[in-house]
């Protein structure tokens, strides 16, 4: 990008210029990749050192991924959001609006959901691993819901994580936590798969959206939909929470948790810190550059929390391990490689518009 050219965001739908020289983008950007990598690593070791330390409610699990939204309401009332020409079509009704932030509640509620349910059974390092097919799944849902072409390389990136997540499926020696039986390991390999499926599906809903009803994609809008969405599910989780009965062990789980019950508190709080952290990283780059360009980003923290994971919990990294985590960068760098290339198209495209219109005014 030159050094007197304005950043752009790209999306399906709009072009927004920011007001920001070249190394002030880019330091943007940068933040908005550290808070998504640092927050999403993070809750991920928190959650599990929550299960091993004697934590065992998966309602309060999938309760601490959204129940610290507030904090995204301070960049919604302090940063400016950037104004557009209204369109000429209507808006849509409210209660369109708000049917949609409640369907995409429930539905993130559930995923989170079977995250929790994952990582009750699974180690760190296997279950960020296989949340790497969640770039497969995007490809899959993309193409039928938002018309996404596919191409050698997508293709090669879904073939490549899907053997990945197998290879880790049919591994007899993949570690787990203490005391995971087989037939647990199996319910937390589905649930870990079933969520990254759904979580790519909510994102081509998001998409979709976006493009068929909202019609826009500025920053209040994204971050809108971002909290409306977390307390629908912050909400529903809450209902589990009581319905379950769950609550009801809160007390002694507390008591006996390993690391003592002060420790329980602050590693629920984090945990419900780093995970809106990590959801400011994906709206600032939503917002900064593209809706694509944010999903990639947080799938390949996914091939670094394995490495967290060993350090941290002293995660066992066998030969399988390491080979399906060489599988998922290289799905993941395939997928990064096309979606360079469509950029370049776009440039192209853009730069001989530009020379039409110049030589037009000629």
């Amino acid at each position: 990008m030159p050094d007197n050219e304005e950043p752009m965001i790209k999306d399906g739908t709009s072009t927004l210029f920011i007001k920001l020289k070249r190394w002030q983008w880019w330091l943007l950007v940068a933040l908005n990749i550290f808070f998504l990598l640092a927050g999403q690593c993070a809750a991920v070791l928190l959650g599990r050192f929550y299960y091993a330390q004697g934590g065992n409610s998966k309602w309060m699990a999938t309760l601490v991924q959204t129940a610290a939204f507030p904090i995204l309401l301070i960049p919604f009332f302090l940063l400016p959001s950037s104004k557009k020409p209204s369109s000429a079509s209507p808006p849509p009704s409210i209660a369109i609006i708000y049917s949609i932030y409640f369907v995409l509640g429930i539905l993130i509620a559930g995923d989170n959901m079977l995250y929790s349910i994952g990582l009750l059974y699974l180690s760190a390092s296997t279950y960020s691993l296989i949340c790497a097919t969640q770039l497969a799944f995007n490809a899959v849902f993309s193409f039928f819901i938002n018309s996404q072409k596919f191409t050698a390389l997508i293709l090669n990136s879904v073939v490549i994580l899907s053997l990945s997540a197998s290879l880790l499926a049919v591994n007899d020696d993949s570690s787990g936590p203490s005391g995971v039986s087989k037939s647990k390991y199996v319910i937390g390999f589905l649930s870990t798969l079933g969520a990254s499926a759904l979580y790519s599906l909510l994102l081509s809903l998001m998409q979709l959206s976006f493009q068929k009803v909202l019609k826009k994609e500025t920053f209040s809008v994204v971050l809108e939909m971002q909290i409306y969405t977390s307390f629908v599910a912050t909400c529903a989780s809450t209902v589990g929470l009581f319905a379950s009965g769950e609550w009801n062990t809160l007390h002694s789980e507390m008591d006996a948790f390993g690391k003592g019950r002060v420790s329980y508190v602050l590693t629920l709080a984090f945990t419900a810190v780093a995970w809106q952290v990590c959801s400011v990283g994906v709206v600032g780059l939503i917002f900064v550059v593209s809706s694509l360009f944010s999903n990639v980003i947080s799938t390949f923290s996914l091939a670094l929390t394995p490495i967290a994971a060993v350090i941290v919990f002293h995660d066992k990294m066998n030969g399988v391990k390491i080979i399906c985590m060489l599988l998922a960068v290289w799905g993941f760098a395939t997928y990064i490689y096309q979606n360079y290339l469509d950029d370049l198209k776009v440039k192209k495209a853009q730069t001989d518009l530009n020379g039409t219109r110049n030589d037009s005014s000629c």
